[in-house]
């Protein structure tokens, strides 16, 4: 199943990112900003139990997490989220996935993976930004079944479409969180209207003008 979290703040931050005109700080600092914004729906399901509390009135009963919650952010683009949400939920775990896609063959390659311990009982939350042909992220929701994960969440702030449906198709028990679904792809495989590489716009290694 797939979310589009439509909330207000979200999509004018988005319209910020998609801005040719945004420079590096601007452009990095809105994505943090939009992932910790959509973290507020996507655990709002998130288990709790009870606990007690000594207020310096009297002892209470409260509610926590749980459930550890853990982030996978998808080399390099997904960093770019990590803050904002850690900034909500700062005892989440960090894993990391390193995918780049052949801009030939459009197919994930896979360079580099390390995953926090417990994943099992865990909330796994994959990030990435940009959700094109979904190639890259099937390949690393293949890789974390394959250690043991069960709860996982797709976490993008732009999606195709294309990237949509092989979710669905590949992995149809995944819930898919985005901020917005896009028209399609172009014949290089990037998003339309979209907002370029987010990777490059993230660290400032592409030719958009204002970087610095």
């Amino acid at each position: 199943m797939h979310h589009i979290i439509d909330h207000p703040l979200i999509q004018h931050k988005l319209t910020q990112i998609r801005n040719k005109d945004t420079g590096t700080k601007e452009f990095r600092e809105n994505v943090n900003e939009i992932a910790g914004l959509m973290a507020y729906e996507i655990t709002r399901d998130i288990p709790v139990r009870k606990t007690e509390t000594e207020t310096p009135m009297m002892r209470c009963v409260t509610h926590e997490l749980s459930r550890d919650i853990v982030l996978i952010p998808v080399l390099r683009a997904g960093l770019g989220m990590v803050d904002g949400i850690t900034s909500l939920i700062p005892t989440a775990k960090i894993g990391h996935v390193g995918m780049y896609r052949d801009h030939k063959t459009l197919e994930p390659k896979s360079y580099y993976a390390k995953f926090p311990y417990r994943m099992k009982k865990a909330v796994v939350m994959v990030l990435d930004p940009m959700l094109a042909t979904g190639g890259s992220a099937s390949a690393t929701l293949d890789k974390l079944k394959s250690e043991g994960a069960s709860d996982l969440k797709l976490v993008c702030i732009v999606g195709a479409p294309e990237g949509l449906e092989r979710i669905t198709r590949d992995h149809p028990e995944v819930d898919v969180f985005l901020a917005a679904l896009d028209k399609g792809l172009n014949e290089q495989g990037y998003i339309i209207p979209g907002l370029g590489d987010a990777g490059d716009r993230l660290f400032g290694t592409n030719d958009f003008p204002k970087q610095f």
